[in-house]
């Protein structure tokens, strides 16, 4: 299956996170050949440089994600090069099996999945108002609907299990889309679950978990079939903004994922979490970040 020729991206300026492989290699390699001009963001420089030498990327970005200092470093750098953005498209993300934290303290998955595409969004905002067709295209999950935001503990400092926090992030995802659709109504900013995909994703954490997903990547979509609702939301004709998207097909979430309150409360301690990272004080504690949330909002 190759992705249907749609809209034309001729001399667009794209942005693609996790682009290195899977949907993100795909998205990014099809919109190549409509015509944008991308940029790929990966953490190896090796493997980044032979990825946009075979799909004819236009530039690369080095940056580990998970790391919000790397997130606004290469913010900056995008800003440096480029006097626009028309199309972000935020795919990086990964399910961890057991409880890591990144080298800022920050619970792995809640800062790759969440925080890092909320806060390269909010530094791309100045070159996304310059783009021609300003869109934010958020790579979420079905597993939102089983997903819980935990505004006391959402880095799981207790508990953790792998599958509850992946499924937080994507919840946090669409409600992220929402809240930032409501807030700057110049932008389209809409969010999709790309079905199940045999691209190595869990693969990477070992035991019984990895095997469980080697056998389940045998009955997957490929990566191609994959990051089609992706292109579709990035390049084809798209008249709503803030909503989720399945096959290409715009659906309603989860009932959860619908309310507007809680993507108020989740972006107001997102703001707080990587307002604390930029202070450079990685061993702030989430008591201490939630207690500001409440003293600057009141709740």
């Amino acid at each position: 299956m190759t992705a249907a020729r749609g809209g034309r991206m001729d001399g667009r300026i794209v942005l693609v996170t996790g682009a290195t492989n899977g949907i993100g290699l795909e998205t990014a390699r099809e919109l190549v050949q409509r015509g944008a001009r991308v940029t790929i963001v990966g953490r190896n420089p090796d493997r980044t440089a032979q990825v946009a030498s075979a799909i004819g990327a236009a530039d690369t970005v080095i940056a580990d994600l998970s790391e919000l200092r790397q997130v606004r470093r290469a913010a900056a750098e995008i800003t440096a090069r480029h006097g626009q953005l028309d199309v972000l498209v935020n795919n990086a993300g990964a399910l961890f099996n057991t409880r890591q934290e990144t080298r800022e303290g920050i619970e792995m998955t809640w800062a790759l999945n969440h925080l890092s595409p909320f806060l390269l969004t909010h530094e791309l905002l100045p070159l996304l108002r310059r783009g021609a067709t300003p869109r934010v295209v958020t790579v979420s999950s079905g597993a939102h609907a089983m997903g819980r935001i935990r505004f006391d503990d959402p880095e799981f400092r207790r508990g953790y299990r792998g599958w509850p926090a992946y499924a937080q992030s994507k919840l946090a995802n669409i409600l992220f889309t929402r809240e930032l659709a409501r807030r700057e109504p110049w932008l389209q900013a809409n969010t999709l679950h790309p079905g199940l995909v045999a691209s190595g994703f869990g693969s990477h954490q070992g035991g019984t978990f990895s095997q469980v997903y080697r056998v389940v990547d045998r009955f997957s979509l490929t990566p191609v079939q994959g990051a089609q609702t992706t292109i579709h939301l990035a390049a084809d004709p798209v008249a709503v903004s803030g909503r989720y998207f399945v096959t290409s097909r715009e659906v309603r979430p989860a009932p959860h994922a619908l309310d507007d309150g809680a993507a108020l409360r989740l972006w107001d301690i997102s703001a707080a979490r990587v307002a604390a990272g930029a202070t450079g004080m990685p061993g702030r504690t989430w008591p201490e970040v939630l207690a500001e949330v409440r003293r600057v909002t009141g709740a």
